[in-house]
Order: structure tokens, then C-alpha cells, then sequence
């Protein structure tokens, strides 16, 4: 037997834009359901299925409540490869502005008001990774496989660059 995807699941439309307040609504009554508590004196096989069930749950919230995961996650459904290791062909003029952009992360450190520069350097990325997002969705809409495959490998370098901004900041607290 096949689980349902995740999108189904959660009783959502197979669709990049979905509203994160009923995902995380239907998330907490899966979890109500499924709760190990519930099946503490069930048979041992009833309670590994809770178990196994719980996981998917789980893993199926993580993947849909983030952007770049969901976008993944509809490529895989759809049968297109992210296999960041043999394809590393990226759009010159974005690698460019990426450099640029670590260029800048790494002089933070140096301004007079890193903190402040920080915050501003991350509101940059903040609206570059929304614009990105939502031609992510159109790109879905319209089902241009390729182009979303593409943006979401865009995607995942400005969330890495997020996350390195965010330590950054970790440290300069």
C-alpha cells in the first residue's frame, strides 16, 4: 500500500501555494489523532502503525510548511530531479550576484554597526528570496518544470545564505 502524498495527507490542493494556518491546523489534528498516548494499551503492531503514522505526519508538516522543501517535494511528485551533485550549471548573472552577496555578508563584520548592517543586509535577502518565491509560483501554476526546478536550486542557495547570515548575527551577539 502507497501513502497518500503529503498534500493529501493535510486534505490540501497539490499546489506551491498553500495557507500555512490550515496546514498547521490539520497538522495538529493529525497529531491529536495519532498521538502515542492514545494507543499506550493498543496491541504492539496498533501502536508501531500510530508510530509510523506520527513520522509521516511529521515529516510531511516539515517538508510543505517551508517553501523551498514544498517546491522540492512538488518537483518530486512530478518526476523532476534536483540531483544538486551532477547538474551544476547555475545562470552566470546569478552566481555573480550570490558572490556579491557573500562578499557583503563578509565585510558585516568590519562596519562600524555590524548588527545594523546585518539586519538591513538580511531584509535585502528577506525580499530577493520573496520575489524569487513568488515566481516559484507562477512557474508552478503555469507547470514550467524546468524554470521551477531552477528557481528552487536559486532558493536553496539564498536559504543557506540566510542561515549563514543568521550565525553571523549569533555571533556578533
Amino acid at each position: 500500500m502507497t501513502s497518500p502524498n503529503y498534500f493529501e495527507l493535510f486534505g490540501l490542493p497539490v499546489c506551491f501555494t498553500i495557507d500555512s494556518e490550515v496546514l498547521a491546523a490539520c497538522y495538529r489534528d493529525l497529531q491529536k489523532m495519532i498521538h502515542p498516548d492514545k494507543f499506550v494499551d493498543a496491541p504492539e503492531r496498533e501502536r508501531r502503525l500510530a508510530m509510523e503514522k506520527a513520522t509521516l505526519i511529521n515529516e510531511a508538516f516539515q517538508t510543505l510548511k517551508q517553501p523551498v522543501n514544498r517546491a522540492r517535494y512538488l518537483l518530486e511528485l512530478q518526476g523532476v530531479s534536483l540531483n544538486n551533485d551532477s547538474d551544476t550549471f547555475m545562470d552566470a548573472t546569478f552566481l555573480m550576484a550570490q558572490m556579491e552577496l557573500r562578499e557583503t555578508l563578509a565585510e558585516i563584520k568590519n562596519q562600524i554597526n555590524p548588527l545594523a548592517a546585518l539586519s538591513q543586509f538580511l531584509t535585502t535577502l528577506n525580499k530577493q528570496s520573496q520575489t524569487l518565491i513568488d515566481k516559484l509560483n507562477q512557474q508552478f501554476t503555469q507547470q514550467d518544470w524546468q524554470a521551477a526546478r531552477n528557481s528552487v536550486r536559486q532558493l536553496q542557495f539564498f536559504n543557506r545564505l540566510q542561515e549563514e547570515t543568521l550565525q553571523l548575527e549569533e555571533t556578533l551577539l
